[in-house]
């Protein structure tokens, strides 16, 4: 599977229909952004199979951009069932999200949620 556009109207369906959500938050005239898109590409192919990798046009998504706080782009998020597990704004190499993606598949997701229900 290639990359998606996310919108408000298909987000919910995306993050709770799928194991692992990677999110791009960018802009059309986001040099950063433009930069990162193929490396985002390239590695939405190696996990075409398990990871779904989208992108949110924080111009025209300003409602989700806002719901997440987003101040810098490109931003990338990770959900892992149903649960927000990493954000970090700036461009990345692909070797570190490919690292951030591997460390995602082998989480213990008992032990994040034990933690989260620990924190409130």
């Amino acid at each position: 599977m290639s990359v998606i556009e996310l919108t408000k109207e298909n987000f919910d369906e995306t993050i709770q229909g799928n194991e692992i959500v990677v999110l791009d938050f960018w802009a059309p005239w986001c040099g950063p952004c433009k930069q990162f898109a193929p490396i985002y590409e390239e590695l939405s192919e190696k996990f075409s199979e398990t990871v779904v990798f989208a992108k949110i046009n924080t111009e025209d998504e300003q409602d989700l951009a806002g719901h997440f706080q987003i101040r810098s782009i490109p931003t990338i998020m990770l959900f892992r069932q149903q649960i927000a597990i990493f954000s970090q704004p700036g461009a990345m190499s692909g070797e570190e999200l490919l690292e951030i993606v591997d460390t995602a598949q082998n989480l213990d997701m008992d032990l994040v949620r034990q933690e989260i229900e620990e924190r409130e």
